[in-house]
């Protein structure tokens, strides 16, 4: 591996796709963005990352703790955003908190509460910078959608949820999303075109007329048929999206190999008894590189826009799960609260966008005729 990075070859790749400076500064800009949309429970979490109670330190966003062991009533889990909680946990769980949680937690402030085990006492949440999960729903918002203000910097949506933290969440799913589709797809799609262009004739007739027919097969009517069948979640979608998406990088590498099999070196690699699996992959393969890479910004920006479609259209993740096409149809529906429709645009026009660049900029980083200044 460390050969590979290395070599002149990747090296002279490296410095092509460095000099293409929108590209560059696009793989930064959407590396820092996804690499904080995966800590996105870090950034928004209706849950505080650390608590100290009674001298110990805990992690409520990332484990469960019922009320009950915070010196509460209940056993179920702890509302960490109402006041009593919050109560309990910075007095070390006095019970004087479930009758009058605001008064206790100004005395505590003031030091004139009372209580004989004061060492217990000054216990403190450490929260995310948006207070505010992807399904955490405001009760204290009188309409819904509310317009932006200091506490939803982008609004709510109909539900009272906060638009940032379903930005967040909903980033991250539909670029993983993208980035599975495009990754698996790929692979089929380059071994079968490898394979009927490689050996053509029967082989590559027969598989032509199978693809056609598969091809021909409407995936939303097949996604429709499997929502009625089954509860479509992640993997099951990606999985539906992957059988119809492996087409479409099929035809460009059969052509790249049907004209390459015939050339000189395939031959006399023949001619020394090089299997074909090593000569496809090892020397045509990539040769077909180029054009390969050049279908991959409409691969992975139509993996995610096929997403967003479901979704748009209630066919896609559950209600439960963050998503843009959601976010998109609730800025159709309520047509008076404008920031629902900019946040949907702008959050997927930026992703698009960046993806776009960075593989035009790995296309021409692969390109041997290209050549940057």
């Amino acid at each position: 591996m460390k050969k590979i990075f290395k070599s002149p070859l990747s090296k002279r790749r490296w410095q092509n796709f460095k000099s293409n400076r929108r590209a560059y500064w696009s793989l930064w800009i959407f590396g820092i963005i996804f690499v904080l949309c995966l800590f996105a429970e870090l950034i928004a979490n209706d849950k505080p990352l650390l608590v100290s109670f009674k001298g110990e330190l805990h992690s409520p966003a990332f484990k469960y703790y019922s009320e009950f062991y915070f010196g509460g009533d209940f056993k179920t889990e702890a509302i960490y955003q109402e006041i009593e909680t919050q109560c309990l946990i910075k007095t070390g769980g006095l019970e004087v908190c479930l009758d009058e949680p605001e008064e206790t937690i100004t005395s505590l402030g003031n030091g004139s509460l009372e209580s004989s085990n004061q060492e217990t006492l000054k216990g403190w949440m450490l929260w995310a910078p948006i207070p505010y999960s992807f399904n955490t729903i405001n009760y204290d918002i009188d309409r819904a959608p509310s317009p932006p203000d200091n506490n939803h910097f982008l609004g709510t949506d109909d539900q009272t949820r906060d638009v940032v933290a379903r930005i967040i969440y909903g980033f991250r799913i539909s670029t993983i999303f993208g980035l599975i589709v495009v990754f698996f797809s790929s692979i089929i799609g380059i071994a079968a075109g490898a394979i009927m262009g490689y050996f053509g004739g029967w082989v590559d007739l027969i598989l032509q007329r199978l693809v056609e027919i598969w091809d021909g097969m409407p995936m939303l009517y097949v996604i429709i048929i499997m929502a009625a069948l089954f509860n479509i979640n992640f993997p099951i979608l990606v999985f539906l999206v992957i059988l119809f998406s492996w087409t479409g990088l099929l035809g460009v590498v059969r052509a790249e190999f049907l004209r390459a099999r015939n050339f000189e070196y395939t031959r006399a690699a023949r001619a020394m008894g090089v299997s074909d699996t090593k000569i496809m992959f090892r020397h045509l393969l990539p040769n077909a590189m180029v054009a390969t890479l050049t279908f991959l910004p409409f691969t992975i920006t139509a993996s995610i826009g096929t997403l967003t479609t479901l979704d748009f259209l209630g066919y896609g993740l559950p209600p439960s799960y963050p998503s843009l096409g959601e976010l998109a149809l609730q800025a159709k529906n309520n047509l008076q609260a404008p920031w629902l429709a900019f946040s949907a645009f702008i959050t997927l026009a930026t992703m698009l966008s960046l993806l776009v660049f960075v593989f035009e900029g790995v296309r021409d980083a692969f390109d041997p005729r290209k050549t940057f200044k």
